[in-house]
């Protein structure tokens, strides 16, 4: 029987702004985003096309050299249309407001979110910063400047 591996864990500090919420949590062993609360003492209706920043209630702290990265959850981007309307936040390690989340209604109809629900989700990664060295040209490789489908479209059949 192999011994499972401890992940790495890091130390994120948290300020509730709310009384009442519902900090971030892991929904499963295995997940890596926090599921994320919506911290409204109302619903919230949004209209199809309409843009708003939901507060979470809470504020990080994180080290230097990490990131934290809001993405959508996948339930309610597939089946109401709800995403975030910057593709993914990013939560600075040197931010120190509340989190909050810019969605927009992708969808049809008007979706309206309740107190408390889980709307987003929230992941913590390690990131580099670069010093840039300007230079005439860049080292040759096998691809090039090729992009936007230029690795071709095969090889990836489900018969």
């Amino acid at each position: 029987m192999r011994k499972e591996k401890k992940m790495r864990e890091s130390e994120v500090k948290i300020q509730r702004l709310h009384p009442a919420v519902n900090l971030p949590a892991y929904a499963t062993p295995g997940a890596c985003g926090m599921d994320v609360c919506a911290c409204i003492d109302a619903p919230l209706t949004i209209q199809p096309g309409e843009r708003v920043r939901v507060p979470t209630g809470f504020a990080l702290a994180m080290p230097q050299g990490m990131v934290c990265l809001v993405f959508a959850r996948s339930g309610l981007a597939h089946r109401e249309g709800l995403a975030l309307s910057n593709g993914v936040g990013v939560i600075d390690s040197d931010y120190r407001g509340e989190v909050l989340v810019a969605v927009v209604n992708l969808g049809k109809a008007p979706l309206t979110l309740i107190p408390g629900e889980r709307f987003a989700q929230i992941g913590f990664f390690p990131y580099y910063t670069v010093a840039f060295k300007e230079c005439d040209s860049l080292p040759s490789t096998e691809r090039g400047g090729g992009g936007f489908g230029s690795t071709g479209t095969g090889g990836c059949a489900c018969v």
